[in-house]
């Protein structure tokens, strides 16, 4: 009787307990690229130490709430994000806090050794003006998918916040597309006579 008393409770207590937040749908056919970044060429400039590139961008930390990328300096923040093999990139999502996440962002496509003063040298791929609703909705933005077939590496200019503050903060930022299928020259093996 009592492990009936036990189990009804425990049905109870779970059908109380609040339902974890809804993971964000990947876009029909395609699929998170965090797996084909190439983590030690992944740079961002005017990132707070204390609050890095990685929390808003490797699997598990940018789902942490309590994690997110914020600036230093000012607003602005220059992230460079290399892939291990040719991808397509069809659509991004930013996730950040109403006030002081993101507002207009630039996307590079294949650009090596941008800096704050030569990004407004190059025309962007794509640009994306957010609002705070983009930032609380978790619904990733389609990009112009003609301009990110055979992308190497992408940066990603954060001109600006939804306030205009000093600091900006990213919760998340996820990218989805596929992979292009390309010989790694890497997986090569000389082919040995006898």
């Amino acid at each position: 009787m009592a492990a009936a008393t036990n189990a009804a409770a425990a049905a109870a207590a779970a059908a109380a307990a609040p339902a974890p937040a809804p993971a964000t749908p990947v876009p029909r056919g395609q699929v998170d690229l965090v797996d084909f970044i190439d983590w030690s060429g992944v740079e961002c400039l005017n990132q707070d130490p204390a609050h890095s590139i990685v929390n808003a961008l490797k699997q598990g930390y940018r789902d942490d709430e309590g994690l997110y990328l914020a600036s230093d300096s000012d607003e602005q923040l220059l992230i460079h994000i290399p892939f291990m093999q040719v991808v397509k990139l069809h659509s991004a999502l930013f996730k950040g806090p109403e006030e002081d996440g993101p507002k207009t962002i630039k996307l590079f496509c294949n650009k090596e050794h941008m800096g704050f003063s030569n990004v407004n040298d190059y025309p962007p791929s794509d640009s994306l003006d957010l609002s705070s609703n983009h930032l609380s909705e978790s619904k990733p933005m389609q990009l112009k998918y003609v301009k990110f077939q055979n992308v190497r590496s992408l940066t990603i200019f954060i001109e600006d916040n939804q306030s205009g503050s000093d600091v900006s903060k990213i919760l998340k930022i996820a990218l989805y597309g596929t992979t292009v299928d390309t010989t790694n020259m890497k997986d090569l093996k000389k082919i040995e006579e006898h």
